[in-house]
């Protein structure tokens, strides 16, 4: 029952109500709130509140607790599911979600025209359908294992999840097979190019560089399009796999760019290829955003002319940038580049159905 509302402005603008029951008296605390509140508040007696209760030295006390306002003195039926508590979302409440999602759920038709998994599989795995799975979830009948939804292991949370997983499984490996069916340049050779970089490095490859490097070569030798990634350390050697796949598209008289997320980390693996390929009559094009006036035209062109390596950062994603035979993508640091962002590198090597290379590094598993 409603013994009093107001607005108060102690210390801040709010909507206060008194409230008492059979057991004793209880304050709501409104900050956000319309005047429409305070009218319901004194003209209707009487309410049905929801909320978590705390004890001040005032008593008990509710903020922005859920309110029914009862009407006519008529109490309201008990809802016969447990009331789903959805996210917050800008311009939406969470009883119109509700609303939304159990009229959904009303529309569905029987679960053999919707289920995707086989029965056996739901059977085994002593899984509800579909139907029953999405009921169970978002209305709840009132003797519900609370715990088991709470700690997200009911049947019902685990179907929704595996079907999930399941979807998201399979379109990987449809995107996967696409790839597959894809063309690529068919790169071979680079032996001798190879050696010569690796006599001038001063240093032995670790057992892993020499497997991996093993393992790219096979690859771009395929008419499918590589893509791999190659994890390893800071300091672990990805720069000098990178530099002998490269010497693989540069022996076949294609290109290869590697792209970097910065221009400091850019800078590094151009100053490491200008090192290694030099003296081999290789000179690698470097283009990066700081890079302007006529050394910018300067790169474009050599670019656009078909030079062997080229080294940057997202620049060499604009439009400007034209290669003409670009064979292998090179990208360190995958994870700080957006998907689209990679694909549009990827695109500049699109040509007579044919699709570049991609080889991807990081330190960051």
């Amino acid at each position: 029952t409603i013994e009093h509302a107001e607005i108060s402005f102690r210390g801040r603008r709010m909507l206060q109500a008194e409230l008492r029951d059979g057991t004793g008296r209880m304050r709501l605390r409104f900050f956000y709130f319309q005047m429409a509140q305070l009218e319901k508040f004194q003209t209707r007696p009487r309410v049905r509140v929801f909320g978590e209760a705390r004890e001040t030295a005032l008593g008990f006390e509710i903020v922005h607790p859920k309110i029914t306002f009862l009407i006519d003195d008529v109490a309201l039926p008990v809802s016969e599911v447990l009331t789903p508590v959805y996210p917050k979302a800008d311009g939406i409440t969470a009883d119109r979600i509700a609303a939304a999602v159990l009229a959904a759920i009303k529309e569905l038709p029987e679960s053999d025209e919707l289920e995707l998994l086989p029965p056996d599989t739901l059977l085994g795995l002593n899984w509800p359908a579909l139907k029953p799975a999405l009921s169970y979830v978002h209305a709840p009948p009132p003797d519900a294992d609370t715990a088991a939804l709470e700690e997200r292991r009911h049947p019902a949370q685990r179907r929704l999840a595996g079907e999930e997983l399941l979807a998201h499984q399979l379109s990987m490996q449809l995107k996967r097979n696409r790839i597959k069916s894809e063309r690529a340049p068919v790169l071979s050779g680079g032996a001798v190019l190879a050696k010569q970089l690796l006599a001038g490095l001063g240093f032995e490859l670790t057992a892993a560089q020499k497997r991996v490097c093993k393992e790219i070569f096979a690859d771009l030798k395929r008419a499918q399009p590589m893509l791999r990634l190659v994890q390893g350390d800071v300091g672990s050697g990805k720069t000098v796999v990178a530099a002998l796949a490269a010497c693989v598209a540069a022996a076949c008289k294609t290109q290869v760019a590697l792209v970097a997320p910065t221009e400091l980390l850019a800078e590094q693996h151009f100053r490491n290829f200008i090192r290694w390929f030099a003296p081999l009559g290789i000179t690698p094009i470097w283009l990066a955003g700081k890079v302007q006036g006529k050394a910018r035209v300067k790169a474009l062109a050599a670019i656009a002319e078909g030079a062997a390596i080229v080294i940057g950062t997202h620049a060499l994603m604009s439009e400007a940038v034209q290669f003409k035979n670009l064979s292998l993508c090179i990208i360190d640091e995958q994870h700080r580049f957006g998907v689209h962002q990679r694909l549009e590198l990827r695109q500049k090597g699109a040509r007579a159905a044919h699709v570049p290379h991609q080889l991807v590094m990081t330190a960051t598993p």
